[in-house]
């Protein structure tokens, strides 16, 4: 069954998610809002890796052949000034949106196994997912007046 290639793939992204979170918040300290809330949303990224730890013990977890790009390599060195917290901000929200994605595929895989447990695993993170993606756009939005006009 490839669905362990896929929960592989998630539990690292969400992984990478959460050590961004906290990149960010450690990385661009001025902006309070980032610090505090950056924190508390790689803190749920944490919780969503341990709900998802049964169904990596359920399906297994495995390695696909392919190069594993955009969900291990993370965040990076972050970028300095208001274009840089754009820059890093924007690649967070890639990031979460390989998440999410992930997410939803898995939610496929699990609809067809008719694994209930799963599914409810799936319906409670995707839209903490949704959220992080709704306030990293909003983030964006305020950031961009000043990072490309200033």
């Amino acid at each position: 069954m490839r669905l362990a290639v896929y929960l592989g793939m998630l539990h690292a992204a969400e992984r990478a998610l959460a050590d961004g979170w906290r990149t960010i918040a450690d990385g661009h300290v001025a902006e309070a809002d980032l610090h505090h809330l950056g924190h508390d949303l790689a803190r749920r990224a944490d919780g969503r890796i341990t709900r998802l730890t049964p169904l990596t013990k359920r399906y297994g977890e495995q390695p696909d052949d392919e190069p594993q790009r955009l969900c291990t390599e993370g965040l990076g060195p972050l970028r300095d000034g208001p274009l840089g917290l754009l820059r890093d901000l924007q690649d967070l929200h890639t990031l979460a949106t390989f998440v999410a994605t992930t997410w939803d595929l898995v939610r496929q895989a699990t609809q067809a196994t008719r694994d209930t447990d799963a599914l409810h695993t799936v319906d409670w993170a995707r839209p903490q997912v949704s959220n992080d993606m709704a306030f990293l756009r909003t983030r964006m939005h305020q950031s961009a007046p000043q990072a490309l006009t200033g």
